[in-house]
């Protein structure tokens, strides 16, 4: 069994910063590529920030130059450090990691059930 866990979300002001965590445990050989992504209500899931097994890092648009994803490889954990916060950052944030189970030939993608973060202006 492999789970992913997010922590971190929460209330801010907006230009606050928060810092997620998404933590995989179980069965696992190796973790790939992290995403975090993000769905706000009444809009479809985007998606924010990618973080290669080689460290190469992605990002939307709409967060450049203010979130920045990173990984803890010992520790199958990503995370996502968001700095100046808007009130349309207010979203749940779910990350996902395309990772290889002990035993498995190919890799899945697992996603975390989600952390609610809200921007108040």
């Amino acid at each position: 069994q492999v789970q992913l866990v997010e922590s971190g979300g929460g209330l801010v002001q907006a230009g606050g910063s928060l810092r997620l965590s998404c933590a995989a445990s179980g069965s696992i050989f190796r973790v790939n590529a992290w995403y975090w992504h993000r769905q706000a209500p009444g809009k479809q899931r985007e998606l924010v920030a990618t973080i290669t097994s080689g460290g190469s890092t992605n990002y939307a648009d709409s967060v450049k130059g203010r979130f920045t994803i990173s990984r803890d490889n010992a520790k199958n954990t990503v995370y996502l450090q968001m700095n100046s916060l808007k009130p349309e950052d207010t979203a749940v944030y779910y990350c996902a990691a395309d990772l290889r189970r002990l035993g498995a030939s190919i890799d899945f993608r697992f996603w975390g059930q989600g952390t609610q973060v809200t921007v108040s202006s």
